[in-house]
């Protein structure tokens, strides 16, 4: 099988590594890629933007399997596009994603709080607001304890998502994102919701529209500063599994929260197919959503995917078939630890084509390598193209020596201004038994 794979990040060299592993894999194209996934497959400069160049470059290079790696083609309905040319022109096209509908989930914040909300999906106390109605926000902010949480209803690149202690700041906040557009469009409607204190953790699930998988637990660390201060990022490291995610905790997730989201959907004429990130607070043993994302997570994505021994190829084909109850799915009960190397002054602007030495052994069965904003030379020298640049993850049997091993991985990623956390893992060692 051919396959279309869209995206350029540390994720998306997970996917390409994985999927070009497969004996079932012919020929891999990655839209745009990067340094990393071009030695799993050949990197095109092909726009997802632009779905009838899609199309016709899937139909020239007879591909049998599309995958969106992040979420903006799916919000955009690229999945409703592929099969409805797929019935129009009889070539079966198939994509690993949901279509545009289950796709609001990540895609409005309004729309997830209500779905959450018509069918009894535990999550925080909320209202949506927009230039029509805020001038109501202060009285219901009123009814809040601080910290106050502002989310910008549409999709902001990861950074919609404000939260202050302080009352006065957070109705400027709401301001700056709907009468100044702070993030575009995206804020033009502005959800503020109650403060859920707990511990986070993120949740996956693969489906096929009748069957699921739990694809299993991590913890993503987002702020750039060690003791998750300073600034949001992107990600800056992931564990998998979560020590705490026990079979009470995860049982209360799978009733409460997957099955009640599966089964909403599918009642609104809508399966849900692709794969499915539980955005989860831990309120003393007690989940409660805090986002859907329409995809997988980034870096937990790094930290999952090895951990996964069954076929990548295998697992997509069984969603696009619905057969998913008929895949032996394992994972790999090792503790797998990411951290990420970035760029000097990140999350702000970085400076990019930095010269890179990465010296890790990668021949180990239990090391990988994940590039994100990386690009080589014509001679295979790598140079920094970005503010997240390489992303490592070690597989080990205690999550202790996993954090230890991708510490030093980290430090042998080299370049001038690389900067990594040091205590990815180290708020999860009380909860290991």
């Amino acid at each position: 099988m051919n396959i279309l794979l869209l995206g350029s990040g540390g994720r998306e060299h997970a996917f390409a590594h994985f999927i070009s592993q497969s004996p079932n894999c012919t020929q891999l194209f990655i839209a745009p890629g990067n340094a990393g996934t071009a030695s799993c497959g050949q990197n095109i400069d092909l726009i997802w933007k632009d779905m009838d160049s899609v199309w016709d470059f899937c139909v020239s290079h007879h591909i049998g399997l599309v995958v969106p790696g992040n979420e903006d083609p799916l919000v955009a309905g690229i999945t409703d596009f592929i099969q409805q040319k797929s019935n129009q022109e009889s070539i079966d096209i198939k994509v690993a994603g949901p279509d545009k509908y289950c796709s609001t989930l990540e895609g409005s914040k309004d729309f997830a709080k209500m779905f959450m909300m018509q069918n009894k999906i535990p999550t925080a106390a909320y209202r949506t607001f927009t230039k029509e109605n805020i001038q109501e926000a202060s009285s219901f902010l009123d009814t809040l304890q601080p910290p106050y949480v502002l989310k910008a209803d549409g999709l902001a690149a990861g950074k919609g998502v404000i939260i202050t202690e302080d009352r006065q700041e957070a109705e400027e906040t709401l301001n700056e994102m709907i009468v100044d557009a702070k993030f575009g469009d995206a804020s033009s409607s502005v959800v503020i919701e109650e403060f859920l204190k707990g511990i986070e953790i993120s949740v996956f699930v693969v489906a096929d529209g009748e069957n699921y998988h739990i694809l299993g637990s991590a913890k993503d660390y987002k702020r750039i500063g060690e003791g998750d201060q300073g600034p949001n990022t992107g990600g800056m490291g992931a564990i998998s599994p979560v020590p705490f995610a026990d079979d009470v905790f995860m049982s209360k997730v799978e009733e409460r929260i997957i099955k009640p989201t599966l089964e909403g959907l599918a009642e609104k004429g809508h399966p849900y197919k692709g794969f499915l990130f539980l955005g989860l607070m831990n309120d003393q043993g007690e989940p409660k959503v805090i986002e859907y994302n329409v995809r997988m997570g980034d870096p937990e994505t790094e930290a999952i995917f090895p951990r996964l021994k069954t076929d990548m190829l295998e697992l997509f084909q069984a969603v696009s078939s619905g057969t998913l109850n008929k895949v032996n799915f394992e994972l790999d009960p090792r503790t797998a630890a990411t951290v990420f190397v970035v760029s000097e002054g990140y999350p702000g602007s970085v400076e990019k084509g930095k010269k890179m030495d990465v010296e890790i052994d990668q021949t180990t069965s239990n090391i990988f390598v994940f590039h994100a904003g990386v690009k080589a030379d014509d001679q295979g020298n790598l140079f920094t193209n970005g503010g997240r640049v390489t992303a490592v993850t070690v597989l080990e049997e205690s999550m202790i020596e996993a954090m230890k091993a991708a510490q030093l991985c980290a430090s042998a990623v080299k370049f001038e201004g690389a900067n990594y956390r040091k205590d990815i893992g180290q708020d999860l060692i009380k909860y290991e038994h």
